[in-house]
């Protein structure tokens, strides 16, 4: 068991969860004061020792499953209800379609079973039928670089889990059980659904199990391994993906609001009160043993954003836009361009409007950025923005600019940033792609460079995290 864990502790670490050896320990500790054959008790002492962000949870919830996938239940079942080999037999059958008993059930026969299991809510016999369905239904077969979810996929195609879940609800009104008014009938439903998605999941683990034991826990981990919310890549996110960073931006940005307000606090002390330490020397003789200090009144930089929304980088911008304006607090004054090849001033948007998300929405819709033909021009929209706004940048201006500086070949007129450098506090660029494809093809990013006080890899909440937190502190 200790070198499981010790396995576990390894791979939280390869999946970017933080676990310190104080932590390890904690969680050795606990362990030893529960019953690790109770897998839900387990669970719940391994995470409150070990993730310390809700985020996280979802990548130690599937670390969890896989590293002790061999002693769930339906690993031990055979031995703990004395089931026949035929129903489960050994991981080799298993993995080849099962035989026997599994074998010779039909579909029919396994969802009229599975109905009885489940209107009685009996875990047991849903847990045998699910290893039966997998023999049965999944095909698996040993070392093939098959993912768990084409096997369930397949099993569940043929279970047809929606079609029982309209015969247990018919079943449930000849029985009386589902009320007539539309709230017990509501409540009644969801209880069936809820049933069968208990008995999926038993499926997926069941799946999870057989290939832990053909491939070995570290390399389903590997395989199952996914990125934290705050390390997955703005330009190559899933949908899924998305919503994972749409949820994290909003408890980023308070935490570091917060860091950076006691940062800011704790690092002026002002400068030096003659009168007020040369009267408080009087207490100790006129030695002034006690230093007083002026109220330190630190700035906070004015931010003004310009961002290219073109296809390529729309998520980047995004994310960056979301983030800057969800920590307008840290800033005296946030404004916001966008462009393509024309550009319009956006901060109209995010005035007065609590849902971040529904402004950039509009960002999307409504600003006016294609001048000819909707493909990036940086230097065209560049141009503009120095004619219309250069006498706005001062030297309490902070200008970030984001894009992947992909010009399409087209002048790109950096005497634009050579000219807001002279005027504005700070230049940044902040570029999406890895550094490595920088002033690659159509890339430019070389050119605006030199006028800038440092160009940025962001890629992911990460970065743009600890960039935020060099501007705020600036």
């Amino acid at each position: 068991m200790l070198d499981v864990l010790q396995g576990f502790v390894h791979e939280l670490r390869a999946a970017g969860l933080p676990v310190s050896m104080t932590e390890n320990l904690d969680a050795m500790r606990a362990v030893e004061q529960i019953d690790i054959a109770d897998r839900d008790l387990l669970r719940a002492a391994l995470g409150a020792t070990m993730v310390k962000n809700q985020r996280h949870r979802a990548a130690f919830e599937t670390v969890f499953d896989v590293y002790f996938s061999l002693f769930s239940p339906a690993a031990e079942d055979r031995a703990a209800l004395d089931l026949p080999d035929e129903l489960f037999g050994g991981i080799g059958g298993d993995l080849q379609g099962g035989a026997g008993a599994a074998g010779d059930l039909t579909r029919e026969e396994i969802a009229e079973m599975l109905m009885r299991a489940l209107s009685r809510m009996d875990l047991d016999e849903m847990r045998r039928l699910a290893a039966a369905a997998v023999s049965q239904f999944a095909g698996m077969e040993p070392g093939r670089p098959v993912g768990g979810t084409y096997y369930l996929y397949r099993t569940l195609r043929q279970l047809d889990l929606d079609d029982l879940s309209t015969r247990m609800a018919d079943l449930g009104r000849d029985r009386g059980e589902v009320p007539d008014d539309p709230l017990g009938e509501r409540l009644a439903l969801e209880e069936y659904e809820d049933r069968l998605r208990k008995f999926r999941q038993m499926v997926e683990e069941e799946i999870r199990r057989r290939l832990v034991a053909d491939r070995g826990v570290d390399a389903m981990a590997r395989t199952l391994r996914k990125p934290l919310p705050e390390d997955i890549d703005f330009m190559h996110a899933s949908r899924d993906e998305m919503l994972a960073l749409q949820r994290a931006i909003q408890p980023l940005t308070r935490l570091l609001a917060a860091r950076l307000a006691q940062r800011r606090r704790r690092r002026h002390h002002g400068q030096l009160d003659f009168r007020r330490t040369v009267r408080a020397s009087m207490a100790y003789g006129g030695v002034p043993a006690e230093p007083k200090f002026r109220r330190p009144h630190p700035a906070k930089p004015e931010i003004m954003v310009v961002a290219d929304i073109s296809g390529s980088v729309a998520s980047f911008a995004r994310f960056t836009l979301q983030f800057v304006h969800a920590m307008a607090t840290q800033f005296s004054r946030v404004r916001s361009w966008v462009f393509i090849d024309g550009i319009d001033e956006v901060t109209r948007f995010f005035e007065g409007n609590d849902d971040i998300s529904e402004a950039v929405n509009r960002v999307n819709t409504e600003a006016d950025v294609v001048w000819v033909d909707g493909h990036s021009d940086y230097g065209h929209a560049f141009s503009v923005f120095h004619d219309r706004h250069e006498r706005e940048v001062t030297r309490k201006s902070t200008v970030i600019f984001l894009g992947d500086a992909r010009n399409n070949y087209h002048a790109s007129q950096n005497w634009v940033l050579q000219s807001l450098q002279k005027r504005a506090r700070h230049v940044y660029w902040l570029n999406p792609e890895p550094r490595s494809y920088w002033d690659s093809g159509d890339s430019i990013i070389a050119e605006y460079a030199k006028y800038c006080d440092g160009v940025f890899e962001v890629r992911n909440l990460r970065q743009l995290e600890r960039f935020i937190a060099t501007v705020a502190e600036d």
